[in-house]
């Protein structure tokens, strides 16, 4: 079956607190903003990219992506975000990912469509762990999402499997899903 058109998202909308609460999306890795090795990552791939982001909106629209703001207030976690751009995504599909993610796969997108079981969620799973963020959903779970999220649920894994989501093998790129949570994580990298 071939790949719909599909939209990509950036998650970007968090605290950052293990960064120091520093916004982690615009923390330098090779002199470039982390959210921008995501994005260049995810962009050949999808049809646009969105950024999810509830500070510094003008970096990010700096992009030249559509940037948008939690409608749930409150910094809900990454659901919220996932929530905001299901809602505003041109397309039925939308490619997740943190804007910490910056080795994502280059068949992230096809790979997640072509075995997510006709289900619709799927996300990625290294072996190690599941990677929840690293998403492709449809926006039929718009309402499922909005409902979960205003009962005060907030767990990400368990929305998931509420929806039967299929995890996606991804045990032959393991390091594609390393991520940097902190501003020593980003300098070792950076060495």
């Amino acid at each position: 079956m071939p790949i719909p058109t599909i939209t990509g998202a950036i998650l970007a909308g968090g605290r950052a607190t293990r960064m120091g609460g520093t916004d982690k999306g615009l923390v330098l890795l090779d002199g470039i903003p982390l959210y921008q090795h995501v994005l260049k990552r995810l962009k050949p791939q999808v049809e646009s990219v969105m950024i999810s982001a509830n500070r510094n909106i003008e970096e990010y629209e700096k992009s030249g992506c559509a940037v948008f703001s939690d409608s749930i207030n409150g910094f809900n976690g990454p659901l919220a975000g996932m929530l905001t751009v299901l809602e505003h995504s041109p397309t039925e599909w939308v490619l997740f990912s943190p804007c910490d993610t910056p080795l994502i796969p280059d068949d992230l997108a096809q790979r997640l469509w072509q075995r997510r079981n006709n289900k619709s969620a799927a996300y990625a799973d290294n072996g190690d762990r599941a990677h929840p963020t690293i998403a492709l959903l449809h926006t039929q779970l718009i309402q499922p999402l909005r409902n979960y999220l205003l009962a005060g649920d907030r767990k990400l894994m368990i929305f998931l499997s509420q929806q039967q989501a299929t995890a996606v093998d991804f045990q032959d790129n393991p390091a594609a899903f390393r991520n940097i949570n902190t501003l020593d994580e980003c300098i070792d990298w950076n060495r």
